[in-house]
């Protein structure tokens, strides 16, 4: 049945200016799509047509994660004073070990589940680990929680505890037993191939990786150029490559299928001519690079270049699941950027928005907008309790961004379908 939804509505068709319209109507169809907005409701009129009054509420698209760690949920906060590579050898390898048992992962898992769900994120790009029956169990959550999700079963056999390290035919095997479960057109939840990075993965699985995803067209997502002693591991271990992503490119892993990378702090020169000549998208993790003193990411020379972004919370490298957060962390990072490059201005704060969500929703297709056609992912934002009186609903909108959080959240549809609290 088709529906209608009256608020006030705010989206960005482009990055440089919002759309607003105040007590304006979005039509829905049966099948989850948005077929037109208009501030005159004869306009989207018909027969059959529930109407939905939100009143004096805010309507947004909801949020899109690129980038996002399951199993690294538990870790939160923790150890965020070592840079990346003690990191992941002292805390995240130890903790990742631990979804072999697939009782604690549901519990994990769910509580991932559900904090996405709080902070009205309705699509994520998501690392598991390399267990497949773990993987299989966040995959199912996903389904039955009615949101989107491409989750990976993390590729890795080399640079890491045995117990993180397993046989290439192995880890084809698990893909293909998910692959055949989930990979279905038009499904809310399906798999991606995600090779940890370069540094975790020898050339005969990254080769496997790329095969995979050419069979069976499938995404891929992994890290690129997030920490300079990363970049010098990888220039010692893919010595006929010329860049990071290059080494990726060989193996097909660069842009051959639809391709999110993150971080891509230090990539210049022939990366971001390579980036940009196979659309690889740029998952932008502010928290992260801050935490892991990684850098400050070059996101308005990716704007500029025409190189998609998306923002991602990077759990738990990144210490916040929110990615309105990240929208003011994105802006506050690139202000620290141009104190040091006055030739790159700072995002404001539309191209922040547009970035989270029609940026990032086009990695899922149709996603990230109120335009006809695309797939009606929103959050409706009760702002009452931050006194919005005599703002405009631009400014309401800006300080639910700063200074709102999940309790101002009163629904959150996903393709269409409003979306409940996960069990």
């Amino acid at each position: 049945m088709k529906k209608v939804y009256k608020a006030h509505i705010l989206y960005t068709k482009e990055k440089s200016r919002f759309e607003v319209l105040e007590n304006g109507y979005v039509a829905v169809d049966a099948d989850g799509r948005v077929t037109g907005v208009s501030a005159d409701w004869t306009s989207l009129d018909g027969e059959g047509v529930e109407v939905v009054d939100f009143g004096d509420r805010l309507l947004i698209p909801a949020m899109n994660d690129l980038h996002v760690h399951a199993p690294q949920y538990r870790n939160q906060g923790i150890a965020m004073d070592l840079e990346l590579l003690p990191w992941l050898q002292n805390y995240t390898f130890p903790e990742e070990m631990k979804y072999a048992d697939t009782a604690y992962a549901e519990r994990m898992y769910r509580r991932f589940v559900r904090d996405l769900w709080r902070f009205g994120t309705m699509r994520a790009c998501v690392f598991a680990t390399i267990h497949t029956d773990s993987t299989r169990l966040l995959m199912q959550l996903f389904q039955e929680a009615g949101m989107g999700a491409l989750v990976g079963k993390v590729a890795m056999n080399r640079n890491c505890p045995e117990g993180l390290s397993e046989s290439v035919a192995d880890m084809v095997q698990g893909y293909e037993t998910l692959i055949a479960e989930y990979n279905k057109p038009e499904a809310l939840v399906q798999p991606i191939i995600t090779p940890r990075f370069i540094p975790s993965c020898t050339p005969d699985m990254l080769r496997a990786c790329g095969e995979l995803a050419a069979r069976y067209q499938l995404p891929v997502q992994s890290h690129l150029s997030e920490n300079k002693d990363e970049i010098a591991l990888v220039q010692n271990l893919e010595k006929d490559s010329t860049c990071y992503g290059d080494a990726y490119d060989r193996y097909g892993l660069f842009g051959q299928t639809p391709t999110v990378m993150a971080h891509c702090v230090w990539t210049e020169g022939e990366e971001l001519e390579l980036m940009k000549r196979r659309g690889v998208m740029v998952a932008h993790c502010p928290t992260s690079n801050l935490n892991l003193a990684s850098g400050l990411a070059p996101v308005r020379t990716f704007l500029e270049e025409d190189i998609p972004v998306g923002l991602g919370s990077d759990i738990s490298g990144g210490h916040d699941l929110n990615i309105f957060r990240m929208m003011v962390y994105a802006i506050q990072v690139s202000k620290m950027y141009y104190q040091q490059h006055h030739d790159h201005r700072f995002l404001t704060l539309s191209e922040a928005f547009w970035i989270a969500t029609k940026s990032a929703g086009s990695f899922f297709g149709r996603v990230g907008s109120f335009e006809p056609g695309y797939e009606f992912d929103a959050l409706v934002i009760d702002d009452s309790d931050l006194n919005h009186d005599h703002y405009s609903l631009l400014h309401r909108l800006e300080r639910y961004i700063y200074l709102g959080d999940d309790r101002q959240i009163t629904h959150r549809f996903c393709r269409g379908k409003a979306i409940a609290k996960p069990l």
